[in-house]
């Protein structure tokens, strides 16, 4: 008896104090004054020249998005005023522009620089290159963002990766493409290193914008042209002239789409001001993953019903246009040491990234 009082004593001890463990309220946190120096608050506005219009899915949208977000999220403090390409913004433009300190930022993709740096097609979107998560493990993890920095700097410029545009489709064709033969004589609208790529299986290529593209085709002046995703291509009409809509796009796997700062401007910010920006165009960057996910499919089905046929590339036809790439990084590595420098890196995290993604990922 005395033992079972006992226990009970214990047992009332102990539940009593689990009970006011679980029952009582939390202790209140300690009083903290959060003391923001003068130095760390920064007012901002510049004006953010855009390579693209601002009604382009993902790749005019995200730009306007971010400086949306930015002026949110920073309370006002940071505006970035988005200048839709016209006249006074020629797409190609921002690079030199910032080179010569006229202008403070521009909204567009590393690939714009190739004229004068040739390794940024690397880091924009390279024929068979990595998509958008093989690429921003690169950039993130192996190297590449030092690369980049290095590249910029010595143009007095900085970037910060801020979104990310899903894979391009293969083009739209007048006729199929059934073999490499079908390849020989065509005329195609396709530019940079992918246009490169199929002149050397017998491609006669032009560099049209893409309001020309139409007209182009209209006009039999081209046989076929490469465009963009699903998603954009499914309102420009060139289904209304051709309806040979090839996959994938082995040009453009991705694009990494850029926030392109002076450097001078972006080392005078406070470093709170700079960290804002950081995290939006982290946030810009997923909200873009997801959203061109998500969007190309309901393109598709539209395509398809207004006549369009889907089709996949020819494995001869694929593997030609894989080896003739081999030939153009050739070229580039031959005359340009820092295109080697970044191909090396990027090639080297690839052939390591290729076991997780081998066994890793369901076929």
């Amino acid at each position: 008896m005395l033992k079972l009082f006992a226990c009970a004593v214990v047992f009332l001890v102990i539940g009593g104090a689990v009970g006011r463990y679980y029952l009582a309220p939390p202790p209140p946190p300690p009083k903290t004054t959060l003391k923001i120096k003068p130095s760390d608050q920064v007012f901002l506005n510049w004006p953010m020249a855009s390579a693209y219009p601002s009604g382009l899915p993902i790749y005019g949208t995200l730009g306007k998005r971010l400086a949306e977000q930015l002026r949110t999220v920073s309370g006002g403090a940071i505006t970035l005023s988005f200048i839709e390409p016209g006249k006074e913004n020629l797409p190609g433009s921002c690079f030199k522009d910032l080179k010569a300190g006229k202008r403070k930022a521009c909204w567009g993709s590393p690939s714009y620089g190739y004229r004068y740096e040739r390794a940024l097609v690397l880091f924009g979107g390279a024929p068979f290159g990595p998509g958008a998560r093989e690429l921003a493990a690169w950039y993130s993890f192996g190297g590449g963002e030092e690369l980049l920095d290095e590249i910029y700097a010595r143009h007095g410029m900085k970037s910060i990766m801020c979104g990310v545009a899903p894979a391009d489709a293969g083009g739209w064709f007048r006729k199929p493409i059934e073999n490499l033969e079908s390849l020989k004589g065509l005329r195609m609208r396709i530019f940079g290193l992918g246009a490169r790529v199929v002149e050397k299986l017998g491609v006669t290529t032009r560099h049209l914008n893409g309001d020309q593209i139409i007209n182009a085709l209209r006009t039999g002046q081209i046989d076929a042209a490469e465009h963009s995703m699903p998603a954009i291509d499914v309102g420009v009409g060139f289904h209304k002239l051709v309806n040979n809509y090839y996959f994938p796009g082995w040009h453009q796997q991705t694009t990494f789409l850029e926030l392109l700062v002076s450097l001078p401007a972006w080392k005078r910010l406070p470093e709170t001001s700079r960290s804002t920006i950081r995290a939006v165009c982290g946030d810009n960057f997923r909200y873009s993953l997801a959203e061109g996910a998500a969007i190309q499919a309901s393109a598709l089905r539209e395509l398809r019903a207004k006549g369009v046929t889907i089709r996949t590339w020819p494995a001869d036809v694929l593997k030609a246009l894989r080896g003739a790439w081999g030939e153009v990084v050739k070229e580039e590595i031959a005359v340009d040491p820092t295109f080697k420098k970044v191909w090396d890196s990027l090639s080297s995290f690839r052939a390591e990234y290729a076991t997780w993604k081998r066994i890793g990922s369901l076929p």
